[in-house]
């Protein structure tokens, strides 16, 4: 059977063009998601991976420590409150999914933002509150959500958890066993969060 050359041609064309359009269909759709970083200090960093773990748009969340003078402490050294460091959670997420100012709600509502001294039965400037904001808009949203709470919370005390600058601060990866430790450890976990008092003081502020 004789094709002219003149029909292959466009047909061949119109078949690329069709090939090339679900390629980057594909392309699209096996791109991994926009992220975004969000870190809190909230006392024992094991008692704040768990609330974001299960929100849906968090990708991940790793404990560390933030704020201080020595590089990469150990657990040790920043247990000794001499290294400036803060226990705190990095939250990476996926801001088509989950906002920032959803991320500050759920901060407010697990710690004790009246506590000047630690948090819960965790007391040194290691356990303190503080949002490590990374761009100004995140600066700007936690300020507002700090503002709301004071306005609209009647909680009884002034808050006094830090607003800081995270860009000026490294987040160092606190040690393997402390990731997951709600996980991999969980009777141990349970006892000690029971033991510490958080969820009576939180019960107790947030109702």
């Amino acid at each position: 059977m004789h094709i002219s050359i003149r029909t292959f041609i466009p047909n061949t064309l119109l078949l690329m063009s069709v090939l090339a359009g679900t390629l980057a269909v594909q392309a699209q759709d096996t791109q991994p998601p926009q992220t975004a970083v969000a870190t809190f200090a909230g006392g024992c960093f094991w008692c704040m991976e768990p609330p974001y773990d299960e929100l849906d748009g968090v990708l991940s969340t790793t404990s560390g420590y933030i704020g201080g003078s020595v590089p990469d402490p150990s657990y040790e050294q920043v247990l000794t409150g001499r290294t400036g460091h803060a226990e705190a959670v990095q939250v990476e997420y996926d801001p088509d999914r989950i906002s920032y100012e959803e991320l500050l709600t759920v901060f407010w509502r697990n710690i004790d933002p009246l506590d000047v001294g630690g948090q819960f039965c965790d007391r040194g400037s290691q356990y303190r509150s503080a949002i490590f904001y990374h761009n100004d808009r995140q600066q700007q949203l936690a300020q507002a959500s700090r503002d709301r709470l004071e306005e609209q919370a009647g909680l009884p005390g002034p808050i006094v958890t830090e607003i800081v600058s995270a860009p000026a601060d490294e987040f160092y990866r606190a040690e393997d066993y402390h990731q997951n430790y709600y996980q991999e450890h969980s009777v141990r976990y349970k006892f000690y969060r029971w033991n510490c008092g958080r969820d009576e003081r939180l019960e107790e502020l947030w109702k």
